[in-house]
Formats: structure tokens, sequence, C-alpha cells
């Protein structure tokens, strides 16, 4: 069958590490990039206590990504390990599993902290001048966090099945459209920190699609099929096991950034929170 990634089973280790560790690493740092270009727009043209207000919005998008983590890692282990027993039908199941499981808690995680806005801003260090641009901002982020979900969780998939050259495209495109739409949104529009948002989900949304176009091609292996949208306990057990990992440590980093910016309100003020959140985004590349 076409779309077989035949050459995880049959070529030689160090060179597979080349084929896949290295598109990786050039889709996380093209990654690390993008959050920083959100923060130059930001920074230049809506000014300082906006960049403060972005700031206070790492840890809830750190919370998000531990729950992509705890999906995502977990599924791509489990879809190697069904396409080395060549068990397609399950690897499948594992595609339409992510897909359900991303959009539940998408729609969770969604629902469960805009009904709290406001109260999580201000325990995270957010003043009544930074505030309405971090609302603004997680507003936006927020009613599309099915879409941010369900694309990292997609992605990482796609590299797993065998396709990591297209999962960094996919990365890159991302990248790259959010540049080009965030002085669009931000400046030419004037949305300001609400177009920084929006240029996100945009980005996003048209990558999910074109990756939703591969998985949608039947000549694929691991493609959507009847039926792999219903919930298997054992591959979300099997999921859940292994992502664990990396969602307790998303989920630790959370605090670490909530009590740093915590202090800095009280010792340095809201533009020492902005300050920290350039350097974050700097150390993220890292």
């Amino acid at each position: 069958q076409a779309g077989i990634p035949t050459e995880l089973g049959t070529e030689k280790i160090s060179r597979l590490l080349k084929q896949y560790a290295i598109p990786s690493i050039i889709a996380m740092s093209c990654s690390s990039l993008y959050n920083l270009v959100d923060s130059i727009y930001i920074g230049q043209f809506v000014g300082g206590y906006a960049l403060a207000g972005l700031a206070l919005t790492f840890p809830l998008m750190n919370l998000g990504t531990a729950f992509s983590s705890l999906i995502a890692v977990g599924a791509s282990a489990n879809i190697g390990i069904f396409l080395g027993k060549k068990d397609y039908p399950m690897a499948q199941k594992v595609l339409g599993n992510v897909v359900t499981l991303n959009f539940l808690i998408g729609i969770l995680y969604m629902v469960g902290v805009l009904a709290f806005l406001d109260p999580i801003l201000y325990f995270f260090g957010a003043s009544d001048q930074t505030l309405p641009y971090a609302r603004e901002y997680m507003v936006i982020i927020l009613l599309a966090n099915v879409i941010t979900h369900i694309y990292f969780g997609l992605n990482s998939l796609l590299r797993s099945s065998g396709h990591p050259k297209k999962a960094m495209a996919a990365t890159i495109v991302t990248v790259l459209l959010n540049a080009v739409l965030d002085p669009i949104f931000i400046f030419t529009l004037d949305m300001g920190i609400q177009g920084a948002a929006i240029a996100t989900v945009l980005a996003q949304l048209c990558s999910l699609i074109w990756i939703l176009k591969i998985f949608s091609n039947k000549k694929e292996v691991v493609h959507f099929d009847r039926g792999v949208f219903r919930l298997e306990p054992r591959i979300v057990k099997e999921s859940f096991a292994i992502g664990l990992a990396p969602f307790l440590m998303n989920f630790v980093a959370c605090f670490i950034v909530i009590a740093i910016n915590k202090s800095l309100k009280i010792y340095g003020g809201d533009l020492s929170i902005g300050a920290y959140g350039i350097v974050n985004r700097i150390v993220f590349v890292f």
C-alpha cells in the first residue's frame, strides 16, 4: 500500500535520526521565532503595557500546550508502535482519537478558562492597566482553542506517520503566515493586540486545513476513515500514560512563570513583566 513509512523498520538508525530529528529541530526553532513575532509587532505598534499583557497570557498558553502534549506525545508514540506492528487499522484509530480528544479537551479548556478569565489573569499578576490587553488577546485565542489543539496534535502525528518534512513545512508555513498577517491586523486594520491573536489563529487554521487534506487522502496508510473517531479506552489510556510526563513539565512551568510575574508586579511593575516576557520568548529559541 502506498504511503507506508517502511523506512522506519528498515533504514539505519543514524540515518533515521537525521531524517526525523533535523526537520523537528527546524520546526521547533521556527515555532519559537513565531512566538517572538507577536512580541515584536505588539511592542512596536501597540506599546509596553500591551506587551506586559501578552506576557501575562504565557501561563495559560503553556497550560494549553500541556494538554496538547498530553495527547500528542503519547499518540505519536502509539502510532509508531502500531505502524511497526503493521496494525494499520489501530494506527488509523489513533489518528481519529487524537482529533476527538483534542476537540473535547479544547472545548472544556475554552469554557473553563473563559468563565474565570479576569480572576485568573489578576492571579497571574495583571493590573488594571494590563488586564484589558491580556483579556483581549486571550479571548480570541480561547475561542479558537480547538483549532490550536487539533493543529498541534495532527502535526505531531504527521511526523510520526512518516512525513517529518511535511510536518516541518506546516510549521514554517504557520510562522510565515503569522509574520505576514500580524502587521495587517495589528497596524493596517488597527485591531491592536486582538489583531495579533487573530493572525495567530488564521495562520494555524491554514496549516490545519492542509494537514487535514493530507490525512483525508485514502492512499496514505494513516488516514481518516469511518469509525476512527470513536474513543477507544485502550488508545486513550496508553496515550495519556506516555504523555503524562511532558504534560506535568509544561504544567509546572506555568507556575514558575506565575510566581515570577507576581513578584515582578510587586517589585518591578507592569513593564518589568513585559521585559521578562521578551526574555522568555528568546529563551524558547534555545
